[in-house]
C-alpha cells in the first residue's frame, strides 16, 4: 500500500531515522486519534472506546460495555461528559458498541476495512489506563503485532485495567483492534480484530447479544431485585419495608412512600409492579415515581441481581 511505513518491513529499526520515522508517524496521527478515544463509565468501574462516525458510534469490548440497552456516560478526552446508550455485543470475542446519544457532531477515525496489517508491524494503542484522568490525559503505548489469530491481534503494547475497549492503530492512525484481554504478563495482550467488527456490524448496531461466550453474561428476564414489599393502597401501593442496602434504600425510598408509577406505568396493584419487574433484569434502569406527604419525587436506580 502507498501508505504503508517503509519500517513496518524491516525486522528492526536499524538507526536514528528509523525510530524518528516511528515517532513522526505517531506524532501525526496522534490528535486525531486522541480526540476519538473516549472512557465509558459503567456501574463498576470504567474502561475505553473510540468513536468510529460523527453521529457518536463507539467500538468497545463486550466486558466493558456488559449488556444491550444500558445507559452509560462517555467521558471526551477534555473532560466533557455526555450520555450514551450500549448497543450489541459478542460474548465470544468481545465485540461491542455504545452509541452517544446527545445530539453532536463526534470527531472519529477511519477504520482499516482492508485489514491491511501484517504480523511485526508497528502500532500504538491508546487507553483511560486506570480511569480518566483528565490532568494525566490518555496513555499511549507503541509496540509490535507479535501474533495474528482469525478473530484477534496480539501485540507487546503494555496494557493495564481500563484500556479495555480501547483502539489499537496502524502507523497510519486507522484503527485495526479493540482491546481485550490484559495478559498476565504486561506485554501479552491480545485485541478483538476490526475483521470482527465488520463481520457482525448489523447485528451489532440492532442491539443483539451474540453468542454464549465468556465476556458477558446475558440477561435474564425476571432476575431484577428492586428491595421493598409493599401493600395496596389508594391511588397505588404503599411502601411496608425497604430491604437493607437495596437499591430501593440507596436511592432514597422509604417505608411509607406511595408507590405511584413504575417506568410511567401506573401502579393499581402488587400484580401491576411484579408484572413489569418480570420482564426486566438485574442493571436494569427504572424510573419510580412516589408520593411522600403532598410531595411527588422520581428516582432513578437499577436493579440488582435477585
Amino acid at each position: 500500500m502507498a501508505d504503508r511505513a517503509p519500517i513496518n518491513d524491516k525486522p528492526a529499526p536499524e538507526n536514528r531515522e528509523d525510530l524518528l520515522a516511528i515517532q513522526n508517524a505517531v506524532t501525526s496521527a496522534l490528535p486525531n486519534a486522541s480526540a476519538a478515544t473516549v472512557a465509558i463509565e459503567i456501574t463498576d468501574g470504567s474502561g475505553t472506546g473510540v468513536i468510529v462516525s460523527p453521529d457518536g458510534l463507539i467500538l468497545t469490548a463486550a466486558h466493558v460495555s456488559g449488556a444491550p440497552g444500558k445507559k452509560v456516560e462517555v467521558i471526551m478526552q477534555d473532560g466533557k461528559r455526555v450520555n450514551a446508550i450500549t448497543l450489541g455485543l459478542d460474548s465470544e470475542s468481545d465485540a461491542a458498541m455504545v452509541r452517544i446519544t446527545d445530539p453532536g457532531t463526534w470527531p472519529f477515525v477511519e477504520i482499516d476495512k482492508s485489514k491491511s496489517y501484517k504480523l511485526g508491524d508497528w502500532v500504538f494503542a491508546l487507553g483511560h489506563s486506570g480511569g480518566f484522568n483528565k490532568e494525566r490525559g490518555l496513555v499511549l503505548r507503541p509496540g509490535r503485532i507479535v501474533r495474528i489469530a482469525d478473530q484477534s491481534l496480539q501485540s507487546d503494547c503494555i496494557l493495564i485495567g481500563g484500556d479495555s475497549g480501547g483502539p489499537l492503530f496502524d502507523l497510519a492512525g486507522r484503527l485495526i483492534a479493540i482491546h481485550s484481554r490484559v495478559g498476565p504478563q504486561l506485554v501479552v495482550n491480545m485485541h478483538v480484530g476490526i475483521g470482527v467488527f465488520q463481520e457482525k456490524w448489523d447485528a451489532l448496531l440492532n442491539s443483539e447479544f451474540l453468542g454464549d461466550g465468556p465476556f458477558a453474561k446475558k440477561p435474564v428476564k425476571g432476575n431484577g431485585y428492586l428491595g421493598i414489599a409493599t401493600e395496596p393502597s389508594k391511588d397505588g401501593l404503599k411502601v411496608t419495608k425497604v430491604g437493607d442496602e437495596s437499591p430501593a434504600q440507596k436511592a432514597g425510598i422509604r417505608s411509607g412512600d406511595l408507590l405511584i408509577k413504575l417506568n410511567d406505568t401506573a401502579l393499581q396493584s402488587r400484580e401491576d409492579l411484579q408484572a413489569i419487574l418480570k420482564e426486566l433484569s438485574a442493571g436494569n434502569e427504572v424510573r419510580i415515581e412516589i408520593r411522600r406527604g403532598s410531595e411527588t419525587k422520581t428516582y432513578t436506580l437499577k436493579l440488582d441481581e435477585r
